[in-house]
């Protein structure tokens, strides 16, 4: 799974989830990309899981760039523990996702293939996404 090297602090708050995506809102690299409708924590598995049904389903025909990166630990205290002792360990790590921004971008292959790939990838994703291409963005 995805998770940071290393931290200057190994724990963080839980922060805001609101607004929308300023920055990686954009298509950089590919010709497709998968674009994020709702605010909400992608943890590293749901990322790993929709990056390789990407990849699968593209069929060794184009090339997959993953945007977003889990940089964030969520803490989790052990089911029937009391309350107390300190913050909990770090169970998993999550990426922040914003609306407008791009998670998954995709090149090198046809229109068809990819919004299915993408279609399939968004089953494993725990918010709404839509497929953009760079066209249709105006870039």
């Amino acid at each position: 799974m995805l998770q940071p090297k290393r931290r200057k602090f190994i724990k963080d708050f839980r922060g805001r989830r609101r607004g929308v995506a300023t920055r990686g809102s954009s298509i950089s690299f590919g010709d497709f990309a998968l674009k994020a409708q709702e605010v909400s924590w992608i943890t590293s598995a749901q990322i790993e899981s929709a990056r390789r049904t990407i990849t699968h389903g593209l069929k060794k025909g184009g090339r997959v760039w993953v945007r977003v990166f889990p940089d964030k630990p969520i803490t989790a205290r052990p089911a029937g523990k009391r309350m107390g002792g300190g913050k909990g360990d770090i169970s998993t790590y999550v990426a922040v996702v914003r609306p407008g921004m791009i998670l998954f971008e995709v090149a090198g292959a046809e229109e068809s293939i990819v919004r299915e790939a993408f279609r399939k990838a968004s089953a494993k994703l725990p918010i709404d996404v839509k497929v953009v291409s760079k066209e249709e963005l105006g870039q």
